[in-house]
């Protein structure tokens, strides 16, 4: 039987964690080679791509593109995670919201990781550091905002559409609108709506991606990506790691054989592919 190879975008429910996802595919499709392309907490929904087969060697490419979320913040309260999962640390008024106050938020600026994350500082994950009490110092990162609105206000709640880069976590920003509205807050909903190339509009149930359902070739999956076509002579180049010329490409390019297979995600420089994953 040949195993399952592909990418999957699983609709993810609220309360498991990315990796019970992947758990739970790994069992479904009895397959020990599944991965997540990028963090979902268990409070959050929608859009989770997971990579099955070979298509996990191509999983920190599809990690690398932009996010587009629903989130609802809701005023009034801080949370130590951030968060609704965590505990209450902090009140304070319900404020009238002023949209103006998100212009702050959009463009590219440094944002610091909550300490509750997977960042890990001296090779310690924060948030094992944050359940033992402690605060680590930690360094802020550039992350950039393109879309930053309003979709709903109502009582203490605001569900703002975000869209951003990776590493950017709307939990923080949750707590930073409150802060700057002159009270605190904390993240109540989120919900993916895109991850890179992947919308709601290919997402399935966890329980249909378990069964194997809504799998799609690597091919499809990198569609997205610049393509270099190379002959037969050249593709056993790229399979055994050779020097292979290539046009002049922005950013990562998916290496085609002669029949449209996906052999090696790579770079082209100075007129070569230099290869991040040869897939065969």
């Amino acid at each position: 039987m040949t195993s399952p190879s592909g990418v999957v975008v699983v609709d993810k429910p609220r309360g498991p964690t990315s990796h019970d996802v992947v758990q739970s595919l790994r069992r479904g499709l009895k397959t020990s080679r599944v991965g997540h392309t990028g963090t979902l907490d268990p409070m959050a929904t929608g859009v989770l791509p997971i990579c099955v087969g070979e298509a996990t060697k191509v999983a920190q490419v599809l990690n690398a593109d932009d996010k587009a979320y629903e989130a609802t913040v809701t005023f009034g309260a801080e949370t130590d995670t951030l968060d609704a999962q965590g505990k209450v640390v902090s009140t304070g008024p319900v404020p009238t919201f002023d949209a103006a106050v998100l212009e702050q938020f959009r463009g590219t600026y440094r944002q610091t990781p909550p300490m509750y994350s997977a960042v890990k500082v001296g090779g310690r994950k924060l948030y094992e550091a944050a359940r033992a009490g402690e605060e680590v110092e930690r360094e802020s990162r550039e992350v950039t905002v393109t879309r930053l609105e309003v979709l709903a206000v109502e009582g203490a709640n605001v569900q703002l559409q975000v869209e951003c880069s990776k590493g950017f976590y709307v939990r923080v920003l949750a707590a930073e609108v409150a802060k700057a509205l002159g009270t605190v807050g904390h993240l109540s909903a989120l919900r993916r709506t895109r991850a890179g190339p992947f919308t709601l509009g290919h997402a399935v149930t966890l329980e249909d991606a378990c069964a194997g359902l809504g799998l799609m070739p690597i091919e499809r999956a990198l569609a997205h990506l610049p393509s270099v076509k190379v002959s037969d002579a050249d593709a056993k180049k790229v399979k055994s790691g050779g020097k292979v010329e290539a046009a002049a490409a922005e950013g990562p390019v998916c290496v085609l054989g002669p029949g449209g297979a996906v052999l090696a995600i790579a770079d082209v420089v100075e007129g070569f592919l230099k290869y991040r994953r040869v897939m065969v």
